[in-house]
Parts: C-alpha cells; sequence; structure tokens
C-alpha cells in the first residue's frame, strides 16, 4: 500500500516538473521571438528600413504630412512607438515629413486694412504686426507694404505683416485775436489760413435797440467765437459779432 502511494506521488511529481519544464520552454521561445521596437524619428525611410531589419522589424511609409520641425523627407512619427515589444516580422508604420508648407504671397498693396486682413485668412495665411505711418497727401486706412513682398514664393513662415498709411492729423492754430478788425479782412486771412467765416451777428445798439441791415464787409468785429488763443482745427469756422 506504502509502495503505491510513494509511486503516485513520485508520477504527480514528475508530472508538474514536466508542465513547468513546458511553461518555461513556451516563454523562452515567445521571449525570443520579440524584440523592442527602436527609434525610427529623424531618420530618411532608407534608414528607417535598414534599422528595422537589423531588429528583425519591417517599415512602412504609410503617410506623409507637412511639417515646420522635421525636415523633409525625414520620419516625424511612427507606430508603435519606440521601446514596444513586438514579435519579430512586425510592421511598424511611420510618417514621412514634407517639410514646412510652402505657399505664394497674394499682393495687398492698395487694399484697406480689413480687405487685406480677409484675404490673408482666406489665404489660410497668418497676420503679422500691423504698422501706421501717417503719409501726406495719401488716403488713410491704405497698405503701403508687405512683408513678405507680393508674389514671393517658397516662403515656409506664411506670416504677413503690414504697413497702413494713417491720414495726418487736421493741422491746429491758435485763434488771434480779431476784435476791432473789418470783417471782411478777417475772413480773406481765414481762408488762407484754411479755417472759414460762420455767422456774423450785428450787436443791439447800446440803447437796447437793433440795428438795422445785415452785417457788410466793413462791419467791426466785437466778439469771436473760438475766443482767442483757443486751439481750432483746419476747417473750423469761426463766428463774429459785428457792429
Amino acid at each position: 500500500m506504502k509502495s503505491a502511494l510513494r509511486f503516485a506521488l513520485l508520477a504527480l511529481f514528475l508530472v508538474v516538473v514536466a508542465m513547468f519544464s513546458a511553461l518555461t520552454a513556451m516563454r523562452f521561445a515567445v521571449h525570443g521571438t520579440e524584440v523592442a521596437v527602436p527609434d525610427l524619428t529623424g531618420t530618411t525611410p532608407s534608414e528607417a528600413r535598414r534599422i528595422a531589419e537589423k531588429n528583425g522589424l519591417q517599415v512602412d511609409v504609410e503617410r506623409q504630412y507637412y511639417s515646420s520641425v522635421v525636415v523633409e523627407g525625414r520620419i516625424l512619427s511612427q507606430r508603435p512607438p519606440a521601446g514596444t515589444m513586438v514579435r519579430r516580422g512586425w510592421q511598424v508604420g511611420v510618417a514621412e515629413s514634407l517639410g514646412p508648407q510652402r505657399v505664394q504671397i497674394p499682393s495687398l498693396l492698395g487694399e484697406s486694412q480689413r480687405a487685406a486682413v480677409i484675404t490673408i485668412e482666406r489665404r489660410g495665411l497668418n497676420l503679422g504686426t500691423i504698422a501706421d505711418l501717417p503719409v501726406p497727401g495719401l488716403p488713410g486706412d491704405q497698405v503701403l507694404s508687405q512683408d513678405p513682398l507680393p508674389n514671393a514664393s517658397d516662403i515656409s513662415t506664411p506670416k504677413i505683416s503690414l504697413l497702413i498709411s494713417d491720414a495726418p492729423p487736421p493741422q491746429a492754430f491758435v485763434m488771434p485775436n480779431f476784435a476791432g478788425q473789418p470783417l471782411g479782412t478777417v475772413t480773406l486771412a481765414l481762408q488762407d489760413a484754411g479755417l472759414h467765416a460762420g455767422t456774423s451777428t450785428l450787436v443791439p445798439q447800446p440803447e437796447g435797440g437793433t440795428q438795422a441791415g445785415t452785417p457788410s464787409p466793413a462791419s467791426i468785429i466785437v466778439s469771436q467765437t473760438p475766443p482767442a488763443g483757443e486751439k481750432a482745427l483746419a476747417g473750423t469756422a469761426v463766428n463774429f459779432e459785428v457792429r
């Protein structure tokens, strides 16, 4: 009886050992066919294939993308990522860089700022800086210059900066004192200075009555609006009280 029990235990032990040996051998066999995916980013497709083949892998260029970071003809991404354990013969998918996207710069000269900005956005470009420059004799809100220049091609940084004309501020004057001068003489002086005479009103008589008639070039100025010493812009109308 005891011999039969010992025989059964020995047989069970041998079965366990055999199973453990089989599992261990299978584990080594499986791990023996696995490799770590190398880092292929930054290499050319041909270099990536050579590196992959040394590790028992294959490379497939699945896609191509524009990139402002990775130069043209280099691998910019891979799938699966570097360090991943895969079976030998596994195919690693990579994306190749087409380099920065090249665009042609439109001519914006003479356009208004709003029209230029709309054109830039419709072309898929970016707006750079906007500077204003007062230019006598030119209307305001007009593109004077741009950077890059119109029709420039092979541009990898599609950002356009604009120089916009700004209407110069109107000329300003300090109002002189016209009191005591004839209305006609002052009217001509105002025209020469870029101003103009507004309304002229006869002041009442000292006794409280009213003066008959209308002001004439010989009427003498008593007061003015704007008053003497005040700043006035070109085109301002100057009103007078005369007698």
